[in-house]
């Protein structure tokens, strides 16, 4: 199998459990988790605080190991000092010597990489201006905001030019400007071949730039595959936007299986395609005033909140 055709990253039946106390508790936090994230695409892991992402992503990196199952990075063991060297990786909450300057930061990992000093200088000020701290070189990192330390802890994940670029709830703490760059930024490093692997809880930055998602909840992969591909399997329905919903109206739409939710003035119906017809007739002999009538397909977040929902009812 070529390089080109050999998957970033592969999770075979990926388990851990941790003993929590006396060992007393046990916490399945993965649960047979199997994942392949394939060269040169974006690959979002979407899922609540607590679901596994974290967990997930630092048996990946070898930080712990797995309970059960396998992973291949890259083709091969995170073990191996050469896998490792074409990694780049930014934790949740990433630590940084806060006395250092952010030229000084980037140029320690870039000598833990052993990368040459006129090369690694070159890189730094391009990693700078890349992630928009290139007019804060030369400032301590503890007079950077949560932010501008994200930026960093991007900047120090590229920093050895890496084939496959991990990266942990990256648009943490960023304002909506910080997040489009960084967005930006992930795209770009498509564009150059290289392959992104980052969780989020943010549902709008998988929706913009991924290529592929996987849906985690309690441990367990629910969904996978690509974000068009998942929405378009979903039932498509019709939203009515109306005005003056009488009592009466209302309970012959939820006869119909209709969701009514009152926004200001308007209340919005959702409902099966099949019964458009028998709800704007009932709207119309109720008086009511009807000003929109569209498609309506199931969205990220709708559906993320159904898996959500499914998986916590089941474990119960």
């Amino acid at each position: 199998m070529s390089e080109a055709s050999t998957p970033a990253l592969v999770f075979k039946g990926l388990e851990k459990e941790f003993k929590l106390g006396l060992g007393l508790t046990r916490v399945h936090a993965v649960r047979g988790v199997d994942l392949e994230v394939q060269p040169g695409e974006i690959f979002g892991y979407l899922g609540p605080n607590g679901a596994g992402k974290t967990t997930s992503m630092k048996m990946a990196m070898g930080l712990i190991q797995p309970t059960a199952g396998s992973i291949r990075v890259l083709g091969g063991d995170i073990a191996d000092p050469a896998i490792r060297r074409r990694i780049g990786y930014l934790p949740e909450h990433p630590f940084f010597y806060d006395y250092l300057t952010a030229f000084e930061i980037l140029d320690f990992y870039g000598q833990l990489y052993e990368l040459p000093r006129k090369a690694r200088r070159k890189r730094i000020d391009s990693l700078l201006e890349l992630v928009g701290l290139a007019h804060a070189r030369d400032r301590t990192l503890r007079r950077f905001s949560k932010g501008m330390l994200q930026r960093v802890g991007i900047a120090q994940a590229l920093i050895a030019d890496p084939d496959l670029v991990i990266l942990d709830e990256p648009l943490s703490g960023l304002d909506p400007m910080g997040r489009r760059e960084v967005r930006n930024i992930i795209v770009s490093l498509r564009e150059q071949g290289k392959t992104v692997f980052f969780s989020t809880h943010i549902l709008n930055d998988i929706e913009t730039i991924c290529d592929r998602v996987a849906m985690i909840v309690e441990g367990q992969v629910v969904r996978v595959g690509p974000l068009a591909e998942m929405l378009r399997s979903e039932s498509m329905g019709v939203e009515i936007v109306a005005h003056e919903v009488a009592d009466g109206t209302r309970e012959r739409l939820e006869s119909l299986g209709a969701g009514l939710e009152v926004v200001g003035l308007a209340t919005r119906i959702r409902l099966a395609g099949e019964h458009q017809a028998t709800a704007l007739q009932a709207l119309m002999e109720g008086g009511a005033s009807v000003t929109h009538v569209n498609p309506h397909r199931v969205s990220l977040e709708e559906l993320f909140v159904r898996e959500a929902a499914e998986a916590g009812g089941a474990d119960g």
